[in-house]
């Protein structure tokens, strides 16, 4: 495991950097040592001016170039599982991280190490908490603080994608729908009503839902409402006076909050309906010109991103965003998580295209 105070050679080749940030342990709310790395490795290059805001380490270009582009990626990972340090097997670099996301990290340093004379002003984005509660969130904290070091005509987020450009993102709400009744003893139970029981109007109401499929510019998105929880009960002996379910509803970029909370609400009409938590989807925007040459540089066959990211903070303050990395995003969070060396090769050379032709 890497010391704390080992300086980050950007040099190295993406797949030996990737394990080299993988042995950096940086869970969630511990990710200062990494960030001082990343920051004093970033600091070397004169032609990058640096900034740093918290664990959140921001690098741009400044040679007056028409367009900027931003690439971000965030630092943290959830709890290891036994899988650090990292290992190699054949092709596939093993360990907590891999593949979300610092194997995009790792492209990401690279890029701003090796790229000096880029066809576009750019800005390198590392970023602190993004795998726990939104408020806690560094890019969340950037936009708030120094929106400016953020701008931006498009961004890559560097998400796990497979290699493939994942536009926008789904919107998700959570909500809590509470049945009442009255409680009494299961023997008498005429002088009660049952909140569990009035729970199959709404699971009926969920099973006969039929979810859109939207298209938008050129990918399909698909929408979701499902209960995801089911509380109630009191003890074997008593008739229940409550049960609460809780609903789960991913929505297609072209809903807003508001809209999404009102088709909600449309179809559990005569409930009571609380949302506990909710994060705007984002649009792809693929027919924006820079997101089209980005299409051009990287290839593939863009799909939809099933899922919310961080693009949809881009999206919120007017930069068009996709998902483009080189994890696989089934890994993610996974006891064997692991990347490909040569997916983490591939999606640098084809960034780096991108930037330089």
């Amino acid at each position: 495991m890497s010391s704390p105070n080992s300086p980050l050679d950007l040099t190295l080749d993406g797949g030996t950097l990737t394990a080299r940030l993988v042995d950096f342990p940086s869970v969630s709310g511990e990710e200062t040592a990494l960030a001082d790395a990343v920051e004093a490795a970033l600091r070397a290059h004169p032609h990058l001016t640096v900034d740093r805001f918290g664990n959140n380490v921001v690098a741009r270009t400044h040679f007056g170039l028409p367009e900027r582009v931003v690439l971000a990626g965030h630092l943290d990972t959830v709890p290891i599982a036994d899988n650090v340090p990292s290992h190699v097997e054949g092709d596939l670099l093993y360990g907590c991280g891999t593949s979300d996301m610092k194997s995009g990290v790792a492209v990401q340093l690279r890029l701003a190490a090796t790229v000096v004379e880029p066809n576009h002003d750019i800005t390198y984005v590392f970023y602190d908490c993004e795998e726990v509660e939104a408020d806690r969130n560094g890019l969340g904290h950037l936009f708030a603080t120094h929106p400016d070091w953020l701008a931006g005509d498009f961004a890559v987020l560097m998400e796990p994608s497979g290699a493939v450009v994942e536009g926008g993102c789904q919107g998700s709400l959570r909500a809590d729908i509470t049945l009442t009744g009255v409680r009494a003893h299961a023997a008498r139970s005429w002088l009660g009503d049952n909140a569990i029981h009035k729970a199959a109007e709404v699971l009926r109401r969920l099973a006969e839902y039929e979810p859109r499929r939207v298209v938008i510019d050129g990918l399909e998105y698909r929408e979701g409402l499902n209960a995801t929880r089911i509380d109630g009960g009191v003890a074997g002996n008593v008739i229940p006076d409550e049960c609460r379910i809780h609903v789960a509803f991913r929505f297609a970029p072209d809903r807003s909050l508001e809209q999404a909370e009102a088709h909600l609400r449309e179809v559990f009409d005569g409930y009571q309906l609380d949302v506990v938590d909710a994060s705007p989807a984002a649009l792809p925007g693929l027919s924006q010109p820079a997101a089209q040459a980005f299409l051009a540089a990287v290839g593939g066959e863009p799909r939809a991103k099933f899922g919310w990211t961080d693009v949809a903070r881009f999206s919120a303050h007017g930069v068009p965003a996709v998902n483009y990395g080189p994890g696989d995003p089934n890994l993610a969070h996974k006891r064997e998580e692991h990347c490909s060396l040569s997916a983490i090769a591939e999606v640098e050379e084809r960034l780096r295209n991108w930037l330089t032709k």
